[in-house]
């Protein structure tokens, strides 16, 4: 009688989001618990391996945007650590925290690191643009010493902006409740949305959006010159000496491009989900589900586009198999 309370005591305080209820047999929320705990392990695993191949590739410290890269795999790392509690819990494994407490510092948590994500990609796509458009002062603009005061900056500012959640202006970034308490009694706000949304979301849009149009622009015309100077001058070796050292500047932008498109696209969803539920226009679990956890899966989706897309990387990657695999031998 004890156990049946006990589990019943459990379900009240648990809510399946996708509708599905729990398993007869083993009473979980089976869907949710897979897509949480598989997602966790695909974080950790993937900026575990992102941060052990830094270390392995000094190639890769050459480049400023390494500093910012790092900082997200670290942040992406936080975040596959934080998603043990929702999967905890959905599998019976009491925080010892309060329901409304761990709610709250869950989705505090998660949405700084996703802040912090967020502004180091656009503090990426700001180093492109002065490294194309400023070549020759690049290296006395930014320093090893001011890109440290700027990642620290952008984990104070990320703390900040989501401290008024702990204060009952509104509920932050995390949706996909799995606890009641965060789906029935931790309202999202209209003001503290559009709050979000001026100081964080649309700013580093913007940012994005304006940097990478100038950084593309200027390499089409770039190409676009070194085109008609070879038309002219077929023998001329300068050129193709120029554009050799041109391309992996385009090919690295490219790169971070291609990572700052995926984070959006999968962000997107979530944060118009974020905007209609704030508006009371829209409020729907299992969409709050699938639009939170599409936006958190982005913490491992920019490990595979890393490693797919750099060499430099790769070649990182290779040597920490190889590492790896030597590691036997010694004993």
């Amino acid at each position: 009688l004890n156990m049946s309370n006990s589990v019943m005591n459990i379900s009240e305080h648990l809510s399946c989001p996708l509708g599905f209820g729990h398993y007869n047999a083993v009473d979980i929320c089976i869907l949710e618990t897979v897509i949480i705990v598989l997602l966790t392990f695909l974080i950790i695993a993937g900026n575990l391996t992102v941060i052990f191949v830094f270390h392995c590739a000094p190639l890769l410290h050459h480049y400023t945007t390494s500093y910012f890269i790092q900082t997200m795999a670290y942040a992406d790392l936080f975040v596959g650590v934080s998603c043990l509690v929702p999967t905890l819990s959905l599998l019976h494994y009491s925080t010892g925290v309060h329901e409304s407490l761990t709610c709250q510092v869950f989705g505090y948590i998660i949405s700084v690191l996703k802040s912090v994500s967020m502004a180091c990609l656009a503090c990426i796509s700001v180093d492109r643009y002065l490294a194309i458009t400023k070549p020759l002062s690049y290296n006395q603009l930014v320093t090893p010493c001011r890109l440290r005061i700027c990642i620290s900056l952008i984990w104070i500012y990320s703390c900040l902006i989501f401290l008024p959640s702990f204060f009952g202006w509104g509920k932050p970034g995390y949706h996909g409740d799995i606890f009641e308490w965060c789906a029935t009694s931790w309202l999202t706000n209209a003001y503290f949305t559009g709050f979000i949304v001026c100081l964080l979301y649309a700013p580093a849009a913007f940012v994005i959006c304006f940097t990478y149009f100038h950084i593309f622009k200027i390499c089409r015309q770039h190409t676009k010159e070194i085109s008609d100077r070879r038309a002219r001058f077929p023998n001329h070796e300068g050129d193709a000496a120029g554009e050799a050292g041109h391309s992996p500047d385009r090919r690295y932008a490219m790169v971070l491009f291609r990572i700052t498109s995926v984070f959006y696209v999968l962000w997107l969803p979530y944060i118009i989900y974020f905007l209609l539920e704030s508006s009371r226009v829209l409020e729907n679990p299992a969409l709050s589900f699938l639009t939170t956890w599409l936006a958190i899966s982005n913490s491992f989706c920019n490990c595979v586009i890393y490693s797919l897309s750099n060499s430099v990387f790769r070649l990182g990657l290779r040597r920490l198999k190889h590492k790896l695999w030597s590691v036997p031998n010694v004993f």
